[in-house]
């Protein structure tokens, strides 16, 4: 057997190969010598059956068990020569070649390797950049926002007109051209003007209306409500103001501070200025690392590291663009790519360079990943997916096995070792 192995570059090889069809025929000859021990043919006792009947009973499975056999061993000596460890490689070896005529079977095997990236520089690669400075008055802004959170609702004294933050406590009923709608009524409805619980222009009608009167609100639903019988109609609503509540003001003192601050019995309005300060130093943080920082040292990073990429995975990544695309077209558009080969490979071409900076992310993310520890596993994705789910009032262990049906938690799952690498070296940036 001839075999001559060639690295491409450092993530792409090629093996090429002559099997004489001696040896696919001695490899046949001896897997029908140990099926012939195990075989159950009809008339022959185990162990007895003839290689002959083997041979006739399973030729084409033989022939092709024969094949493969000859074709890993191809396989094993061209990555022995190019000393290529199995766990380098990544998916499958893609046979590009496999010309078979009486004598020999000619063959071309291409494989790819996991690429080595030197991320050792990856650190001097982070941009300079200033921590968010929180000034004293937004500190003090948002504990004057938590107090009022923490207030109690009270009923206003003086029968005032109502103002945005106002709740009022109201009966409605709902009609579209004179007749009542399923669910357009309520009683004893607590509604905080401004909060946007209801459609729009509802609450800015009861801004000015006092305790005991009854108005009537016009509105009109959104095209894109969710109830398809009311979605874009016209409706009134008969409203009566039952009570109005206002927020009680709550002393700032060292008493709301251990509120804010359970377990810590030392709590001072001070310390509470320095918790608060220090969570309103980590959310600028945060935001500035994704809406700036992040981004733009993942590109950095895909600039400036140089390594060889897998072929086959560029063009997955492509192929996956390719079909997003296709799904947007139109029949016709795509039986024209259909009839035309030039036209879809100039298409396919240009999916190439945002392929090309996808796939070397990957890699690079991979690799930082591994030189810092960092990993993500399953219980993690679905806490995340959990606490997302509840923000947004879903049921979370069915938003989790959605996402697990759909084949996404990988996906999540990248983003989120992703998410946390930047983040490490943009925090090991900020404490030198």
């Amino acid at each position: 057997m001839e075999i001559k192995a060639n690295k491409i570059d450092g993530a792409n090889a090629v093996i090429e190969a002559t099997i004489p069809m001696d040896e696919v025929n001695a490899n046949i000859e001896k897997i029908a010598k140990q099926l012939a021990k195990t075989a159950n043919v009809q008339g022959f006792r185990k162990g007895k059956v003839p290689v002959a009947i083997v041979k006739k009973q399973y030729g084409e499975k033989l022939v092709q068990d024969a094949e493969s056999e000859a074709l890993r061993e191809v396989l094993n000596k061209g990555l022995n020569d190019l000393g290529i460890e199995n766990e380098s490689l990544i998916g499958e070896p893609n046979i590009t070649k496999f010309d078979k005529t009486e004598d020999k079977i000619d063959v071309e095997v291409k494989v790819a390797m996991r690429p080595e990236v030197n991320v050792k520089e990856a650190a001097s690669m982070v941009p300079d950049f200033k921590k968010p400075e929180v000034t004293d008055k937004a500190v003090d802004a948002r504990i004057d926002e938590l107090a009022k959170q923490q207030a109690p609702l009270v009923d206003i004294k003086r029968n005032r007109k109502m103002r945005e933050g106002d709740t009022a406590v109201i009966d409605f009923e709902g009609s579209i051209d004179g007749e009542l709608f399923e669910g357009g009524t309520g009683k004893d409805f607590a509604l905080q003007l401004g909060s946007g619980q209801f459609i729009p222009g509802f609450e800015d009608q009861l801004i000015g209306v006092k305790r005991d009167e009854e108005v009537v609100v016009k509105v009109t639903f959104p095209e894109n409500y969710g109830a398809e019988n009311l979605a874009g109609k016209e409706a009134e609503f008969k409203v009566t103001v039952k009570q109005v509540q206002e927020k009680e003001d709550v002393e700032i003192n060292d008493e709301f501070a251990k509120k804010l601050l359970p377990g810590d019995e030392e709590a001072t309005v001070e310390k509470l200025k320095e918790e608060v300060k220090k969570a309103i130093e980590q959310e600028e943080l945060a935001k500035l690392y994704n809406e700036d920082l992040k981004p733009k040292l993942l590109e950095t990073l895909v600039e400036k590291l140089d390594f060889d990429l897998p072929e086959f995975v560029v063009e997955q990544e492509i192929d996956m663009a390719l079909n997003k695309k296709a799904s947007t077209m139109s029949e016709d558009e795509i039986k024209e790519l259909r009839e035309d080969a030039q036209k879809l490979k100039e298409l396919r071409e240009t999916f190439r360079e945002e392929a090309v900076k996808s796939v070397k992310a990957t890699f690079i993310i991979d690799a930082l990943a591994q030189d810092k520890g960092i990993s993500i596993q399953e219980q993690e994705v679905m806490q995340t997916i959990y606490y997302e789910a509840m923000q947004m009032g879903q049921d979370p262990q069915k938003a989790f096995e959605q996402y697990k049906d759909a084949g996404y938690l990988p996906a999540i799952q990248m983003s989120m070792v992703e998410d946390r690498v930047l983040t490490t070296l943009l925090n090991e940036k900020a404490e030198a």
